[in-house]
């Protein structure tokens, strides 16, 4: 289970960071960061883990309580679709990372990256830990905020462009995706730089 020990071990404000929606064929990728107080109670750190292992009503129920805490400071920031396009997906990322830190309430010492890449141009000291959510608590409560805050857009999306599915799918390629592709074609929601959805495309023309 992830604890403070990386937190503690780089001294002042730390903020976890992880990002949701990378491998999606559609909607943007989002990050975020959270700086979470030592002191957090049990009650959220013994729950606290990589947002892939919880599930859809634990993420929700643990997101509801982190930002309902005072304490916790927490930033939000994403990249379009468009922006994918033009850059490619890891430059986006890390432009939605940089977003998530700079919308923090104040500047971190230190940010804590999750993998092995670190973004250029953050407002702080960086620093990459590898599988992060399983190590560190404020890079798994950023896991969730990303991924939570990331499905909430999809389902919005959803509910303008019925028949992907992608409250159920979040915008990854499952059969009901590619059914709704098959039966009504691309939307200025996908990726069209990616394999799957340029193939689509290159068929239309």
């Amino acid at each position: 289970m992830p604890d403070f020990s990386i937190e503690r071990d780089c001294g002042g404000r730390v903020a976890g960071v992880d990002e949701a929606g990378r491998g999606p064929w559609a909607g943007p990728v989002v990050a975020a960061a959270v700086i979470l107080p030592p002191t957090l109670s049990s009650d959220l750190t013994d729950k606290l883990d990589d947002s892939k292992k919880l599930s859809a009503l634990q993420r929700k129920n643990l997101f509801r309580a982190l930002v309902s805490s005072p304490e916790i400071d927490f930033g939000i920031g994403a990249a379009s679709v468009s922006e994918i396009e033009r850059y490619n997906i890891l430059a986006a990322t890390f432009t939605a990372m940089r977003r998530a830190i700079e919308s923090l309430n104040a500047t971190p010492d230190t940010a804590l990256i999750d993998g092995n890449q670190l973004p250029s141009g953050l407002p702080c000291a960086g620093r990459t830990v590898i599988r992060g959510d399983n190590l560190s608590l404020s890079i798994a409560a950023a896991s969730i905020f990303a991924k939570v805050t990331r499905d909430r857009i999809m389902t919005s999306l959803s509910q303008r462009y019925p028949g992907y599915y992608w409250d159920r799918n979040a915008g990854y390629g499952t059969k009901q995706h590619q059914d709704g592709l098959a039966a009504l074609g691309v939307t200025c929601h996908h990726r069209h730089t990616y394999g799957p959805i340029a193939k689509i495309l290159s068929l239309e023309d």
